[in-house]
């Protein structure tokens, strides 16, 4: 199967895309703009083999153009809110035949790729048009779909330790990914998915998107995370399940503690959260507040997304712990390459259909990635008992405070159990003596007050003294990335802990 043919798992008549006040689109005619992209594009010249850079708003033509480009070529979606030197970084990178932009945009992409001699095309939408439906040229020429061996999607990884490096993804490993989530999720025809994040990464493309299409279920295409229009928008379209980062879920839970009656009554089949570890204090507020299962999936672009789930079922999801393996092969590594036991800690490492085959024109980024045929994701964690997966930290992340190797998830964990605490990150701080030290970024709850040493206290009566804090900061909002993910590395320095 590739992207184009699993659109055709919708019936004619189902509805496919939707949008806040806009016509719903019809798999029909997602079959019939995707196939006319795709002919519009092969009137310009490209075809199998070419990427084409997406710079759109989140929404239904984001999402349309994400499919109908990988349907034919490479589809290449980069973040509309890079600057201009951002821009050229990664044009030059990827090296796109074409950029899609916004009807009217004065997006900096423009200038970035004049500068590299590459055309630009705006995606005009008609009047009283479809969710998703849009124009890019008048002339439209016969083309071939692409194979199931072709490049679909290219993206890159976030670069927090390192120059980022680009991960090209098959139409098979998509295929892949999007057959195991479905299957982990139990989706069918008869879900719609509200989608709040951003369709120029890995979790909204894969999880909710192409996967929703994969078994002609629908999709609502969001402009974007609100969380104070996220209970009326989830009513209004009448969803059956959400997937998000902890940060999102987070500020949810904000409003819907205030209007449980409204979150109960949404119904919702499941709740699903991946990209970043949920606090087990989250995961039972989220299952208390909206009475369904809350499904915590492991993740990464590398594996074109998901590696391991919580089952659905009756009392089959553990809080802290990102579930079991959904069909790609799972295993924890020690640092000479040996397999370790359930309980043993080490490094996680998968192989499977769903992975890259390779970082592109990167050899010493692969030698160190690459196992034995398994790719080594640089996270730390273990196998419970049962086959669950417990993720510890990222390795690089790991905080060497004076020999001691501190987890910084687990401070966190913690942390958020104490009722005034609303959100932690705990992360590295340069020390002369130490090496490192531990701080962390504390945003209280509404109403609430604490001060550092009554953090102290309470970590005191919760861990061991060297995992306690040194450095403490209270924020009314703590540096996100793109994707609404929190991050360690380098928040020591943004928040002037660090020359």
């Amino acid at each position: 199967m590739t992207i184009r043919t699993l659109l055709d798992a919708g019936a004619d008549s189902a509805i496919a895309l939707t949008a806040p006040d806009r016509e719903a689109m019809t798999y029909a005619a997602l079959r019939q703009h995707v196939d006319s992209v795709g002919r519009q594009l092969a009137a310009r010249g490209l075809g199998r083999g070419d990427r084409v850079a997406i710079v759109l708003p989140n929404g239904p033509e984001m999402a349309l153009s994400f499919l109908a480009v990988a349907s034919f070529m490479t589809a290449a979606p980069l973040n509309p809110a890079y600057k201009e030197s951002e821009y050229a970084f990664y044009l030059e990178d990827l090296a796109p035949k074409l950029v899609i932009v916004e009807a009217g945009s004065d997006n900096p992409v423009r200038q970035a790729a004049a500068a590299l001699s590459i055309p630009v095309v705006e995606a005009v939408v008609g009047n009283g048009a479809p969710a998703g439906a849009f124009r890019l040229f008048d002339e439209e020429a016969d083309t071939v779909p692409a194979d199931t061996g072709d490049e679909a999607l290219v993206l890159h990884t976030s670069g927090t330790t390192s120059r980022p490096k680009v991960v090209p993804l098959l139409q098979s490993n998509i295929m892949a990914s999007a057959r195991n989530i479905a299957a982990s999720l139990r989706l069918g025809r008869e879900d719609h998915c509200l989608n709040i994040m951003p369709l120029f990464h890995i979790h909204g493309l894969i999880a909710v998107l192409a996967t929703s299409m994969s078994k002609g279920a629908s999709v609502c295409c969001t402009g974007g995370f609100n969380a104070l229009k996220f209970l009326d928008q989830a009513r209004d379209e009448n969803i059956s399940w959400y997937s998000g980062v902890p940060t999102m879920h987070q500020a949810i839970l904000l409003r819907a503690k205030r209007q449980s009656e409204a979150a109960k009554s949404l119904g919702l089949r499941f709740i699903r959260s991946s990209s970043a570890s949920l606090p087990p204090a989250v995961f039972e507020e989220l299952n208390a507040v909206f009475e369904c299962p809350v499904i915590e999936a492991y993740g990464m672009t590398e594996a074109a997304h998901q590696m391991t789930s919580n089952p659905l079922g009756d009392g089959r999801q553990k809080a802290g712990f990102v579930g079991i393996a959904t069909s790609p092969e799972v295993c924890i590594m020690d640092h000479e390459g040996n397999r370790l036991a359930n309980g043993g800690e080490g490094e996680v490492c998968i192989r499977g259909d769903n992975v890259t085959p390779g970082y592109e024109n990167n050899p010493a980024a692969n030698e160190s990635s690459f196992t034995d045929g398994w790719f080594r994701t640089g996270d730390q964690g273990f196998f419970d008992e049962d086959g669950y997966l417990k993720i510890t930290g990222r390795l690089k992340e790991i905080i060497n405070r004076g020999g001691e190797k501190v987890s910084p998830l687990e401070v966190d964990n913690v942390l958020m159990e104490h009722p005034s605490i609303q959100q932690v990150v705990t992360f590295a701080v340069a020390d002369r003596m130490l090496g490192e030290d531990i701080g962390a970024a504390v945003v209280l709850a509404d109403g609430a007050e604490m001060d550092a040493g009554s953090l102290r206290a309470y970590a005191e009566t919760q861990l061991a003294k060297f995992k306690i804090p040194k450095h403490i900061v209270f924020l009314d909002e703590i540096p996100k990335g793109a994707t609404g993910k929190l991050q360690r590395i380098g928040l020591a320095q943004k928040l002037g802990l660090e020359d």
